[in-house]
């Protein structure tokens, strides 16, 4: 494993880095307000600028703020907790997300976008001529990035919660996970497809926003609290591809994020309370792949 991190060291220092930029191609839209509201309301932020609403240790926003940190859009995005307008299931987020879910991105032209490839999207076709492309020109690498993202998106993100989230009988908990199993390998014969570090090859892309959240998610989960000796074991192009991640910058910076926040549900218990903790003393199930 030492040889494979030396290796990805050396590919990714021959990387062009991004350099940050503040020629945008849409102007700041005002400047901010000396003291803004305690709950912020859509008439009130949409002027100045895009609202993300978001916490850190959600995977599925991280994409989001991971493709803003690569662009260095900081300047155009608040990135907003959805307590500032009363929760997911206030009258006021769900006016703008009647999913009762996050992230949601307001435009600062008050379009209400939910769901994170979709904002992902939004980002780089919006800010196309800002920092890199994120998407591939040639349509067949375009194709693979696109099946990563897909697998992920249907066939993980719907069960992640095996991993943390309960009260879940012990049968599901132990179906889930080893469908989880299964996906990681279905990722790793998607991701073999380029030659590394990242999933399009060379440069990063939104598919890589995509799976690297949930990555810190699985890396951290798993061992801990399933017994799973190393996640990318007969996963080699995975293994690179993680490595080259977490070298990234960017990728660092998300990394920090949400492991802050598992941390954080770790420190209150988390997984004895949702029950994970008892349910793998239950032999009977498979736990560790």
């Amino acid at each position: 494993r030492q040889s494979q991190t030396a290796h990805v060291m050396s590919t990714v220092a021959s990387l062009p880095f991004i350099q940050p930029t503040n020629s945008f191609r849409r102007a700041s839209r005002g400047t901010s307000r000396a003291s803004a509201p305690r709950r912020a309301s859509l008439q009130t932020v949409a002027a100045d600028k895009n609202v993300l609403y978001d916490v850190p240790v959600s995977n599925n926003g991280a994409r989001c703020r991971l493709i803003i940190y690569w662009k260095q859009l900081e300047d155009e995005f608040a990135i907003t907790n959805p307590s500032e307008v009363g929760g997911l299931k206030s009258e006021e987020y769900l006016a703008m997300n009647p999913q009762g879910k996050m992230p949601l991105l307001m435009t600062a032209d008050g379009l209400a976008l939910p769901e994170s490839e979709v904002i992902s999207q939004w980002i780089c076709d919006e800010y196309s001529e800002v920092g890199p492309e994120l998407k591939p020109e040639d349509p067949e690498t375009r194709a693979i990035c696109a099946l990563a993202t897909r697998v992920h998106d249907v066939y993980i993100v719907p069960i992640q919660g095996c991993m943390y989230r309960g009260p879940m009988d012990v049968k599901t908990r132990a179906d889930q996970l080893a469908e989880v199993a299964k996906q990681l390998d279905v990722i790793e014969g998607a991701v073999s497809l380029r030659d590394g570090p990242f999933v399009s090859g060379r440069e990063p892309s939104t598919a890589d926003a995509a799976l690297f959240p949930t990555y810190v998610f699985i890396e951290y989960i798993l061992p801990k609290h399933f017994g799973w000796k190393d996640v990318f074991a007969g996963r080699p192009r995975t293994a690179e591809w993680w490595e080259a991640m977490r070298l990234d910058t960017c990728g660092a910076r998300v990394y920090g994020e949400i492991r802050g926040g598992l941390e954080s549900w770790e420190s209150n218990g988390r997984w004895q309370t949702v029950g994970v903790t008892d349910a793998v003393k239950d032999a009977s199930f498979k736990w560790a792949y």
